[in-house]
């Protein structure tokens, strides 16, 4: 267990300054841009990858796509996994992994582990996806993102390392109390089993 916990990190700071081989991008299904995370992934990677995404055909939420890194590719980012998330339409006080919209973020977490297996990548971070202005609550997300990354680290030997980069102390205060309190809600929850 700690060893395992020992390949899971979490920070705040910029998703686009770190030294990973590869970052998630919370997009929007056009994967052409737009606010938050999403813009400054697209201002630090450059207008090739604009370019390169008008080529995709967009992404349906809950799925995922890897581009590479562009301009990114000079301080090692290798690439870029697009995923989109769900806008929070449920109901906050339904037990965990029985929303329409938990089963959409889990699949965002292994569409994207499971790409980052595939191409071995060893350092991958995460931002806190759909809890920006797609309103997902905070604590919910997290104990989405972290179970489904345990999970699958215990499976498998990529990604290495996952980092969890977060906006600021207080959204890195939620991770650090949902990994510390792992014990209590993922023994009663139910996996939530993504597509």
């Amino acid at each position: 267990m700690i060893e395992l916990l020992n390949r899971i990190h979490i920070c705040v700071g910029d998703i686009t300054q770190l030294t990973v081989d590869a970052i998630v991008n919370a997009a929007n299904e056009s994967l052409l841009g737009g606010g938050g995370v999403d813009g400054a992934i697209h201002r630090a990677a450059g207008p090739r990858l604009l370019e390169h995404n008008r080529t995709l055909g967009g992404c349906p939420t809950g799925l995922a796509k890897i581009t590479p890194g562009f301009d990114l590719v000079a301080i090692g980012i290798k690439h870029i996994i697009h995923t989109v998330g769900p806008v929070w339409h449920g109901d906050a006080s339904a037990s965990l992994s029985n929303t329409h919209e938990d089963v959409l973020l889990a699949s965002c977490y292994h569409q994207t582990l499971t790409l980052a297996l595939e191409h071995e990548i060893k350092t991958l971070a995460f931002p806190a996806i759909s809890t920006g202005v797609y309103g997902f609550p905070k604590e919910r997300a997290a104990k989405i993102a972290f179970g489904h990354v345990y999970h699958f680290l215990t499976q498998h030997p990529f990604p290495q390392q996952v980092t969890f980069c977060c906006f600021s102390q207080e959204d890195a205060a939620v991770y650090h109390q949902v990994i510390e309190s792992r014990n209590e809600w993922m023994t009663s929850r139910k996996r939530v089993q993504p597509f």
